[in-house]
Parts: structure tokens; C-alpha cells; sequence
């Protein structure tokens, strides 16, 4: 069949044109005849969009070296993993992300004044008891944390992204990790900023 192709078959009461936006011509002059305009109606047929299934998904393990990265480089390529974003099947609402081992974390740097600049805020639960911790007293004290909250900043503030994506990261502060059972594969992030 053709591709402007019609087929006219009186009893069917519409007439179909294939074609490359997929429309239908549908015959509204029998049911509504006093109805003005033109006879025919063109509908458009809709594609299926693909969601993924639990089944469908399939969870990896990548180990990043964080030594000599840019901190907010690295975060934003770890969340995008953490999330999925990298795979086709990718679905807002489903878990479709892989694991993420960071090591190195304590030889992560900031471009800029950062390093004196940049504050860590928490807060303790009583009034005024507001707390910030400088860049590198966190860097120096507590290396995963850097990481971890950079990462999360970058994660969706929901259901999924406070239950299943926040567990997908683990964060080392040296070049040893305990998950090995896990086989992961290198991920080489620096290839990109060259």
C-alpha cells in the first residue's frame, strides 16, 4: 500500500490514510449530519511511550576515581548514573539507576575561592544553634560527606530520591572499598574534561 494511500470501504464508515504522521479520517457525516464543517475528522494515532518495568531493569556496579576531579563535575555525572539517566529505558518513576563507588574522596578539589569560601550548613534542633563548617575542616574531617552532599543536592527531592537513590552511592575517603563481591566496573569520568 502507498503511503497516500485511501481505502474506501462505504460500509466501514471511515476512511484511512496512512501516512507518515499516522492520521485517521474519521466519516462524521453519517452519525451527525446537520452538523457543519467539513465531513471528515482527522485524529491523530498515539505511539505507546515506553515505561520500564521491574523486570526490565537491570542494576550495575561503577567505581569512580575521585582523585583530582572537580568536585561539581563529578557530582553532577554520579547523580545522572545514581539516577539513570544514562540508559535508554530511563523512567522518572522507577528505579532504574546503577551503584556508584566512589573512592579517593579525600583528593576531590574546587575550582576558584571555594576552598575558603564554601560553607556546610547544618543545624542542631534548638534556636539559634545554626552550624556551618568550613570546606576544608569537612574535607579534612570527614572526606565522604563532601561527596555525599553534593550528590545529593543533585538527586530529586522525593519518595524515590530519600528511599532507594540515596543508597546507590558509597563514598570512601581512600583508594580501599568493601565492595568487591560486587565486581564493579571503571567508570572513567575524567575523559571529558580534557
Amino acid at each position: 500500500m502507498r503511503a497516500d494511500a485511501v481505502d474506501t470501504n462505504p460500509k466501514a464508515g471511515y476512511l484511512k490514510r496512512l501516512s507518515q504522521n499516522h492520521l485517521v479520517a474519521v466519516n462524521r457525516s453519517e452519525p451527525n449530519s446537520n452538523r457543519r464543517g467539513p465531513a471528515l475528522t482527522y485524529v491523530l494515532l498515539h505511539m505507546k511511550t515506553y515505561s520500564a518495568t521491574p523486570r526490565d531493569i537491570e542494576h550495575q556496579w561503577y567505581i569512580v576515581d575521585a582523585e583530582g576531579m572537580v568536585l561539581g563535575r563529578l557530582a553532577t555525572q554520579v547523580a545522572k548514573i545514581i539516577r539513570g539517566k544514562h540508559k535508554p529505558m530511563y523512567t522518572p518513576h522507577m528505579d532504574t539507576g546503577d551503584n556508584v563507588i566512589v573512592i579517593n574522596a579525600s583528593k576531590v578539589r574546587v575550582t576558584g575561592k571555594k576552598a575558603e569560601q564554601k560553607l556546610y550548613f547544618r543545624h542542631t534542633g534548638y534556636m539559634g544553634h545554626e552550624r556551618f563548617t568550613p570546606f576544608a575542616a569537612m574535607l579534612e574531617k570527614h572526606p565522604e560527606r563532601v561527596i555525599e552532599k553534593a550528590v545529593y543536592g543533585m538527586l530529586p527531592k522525593t519518595a524515590l530520591g530519600r528511599q532507594v537513590l540515596r543508597n546507590k552511592l558509597r563514598v570512601f575517603a581512600d583508594g580501599k572499598h568493601t565492595h568487591a563481591a560486587q565486581q564493579p566496573k571503571l567508570l572513567d569520568l575524567n575523559k571529558s574534561e580534557k
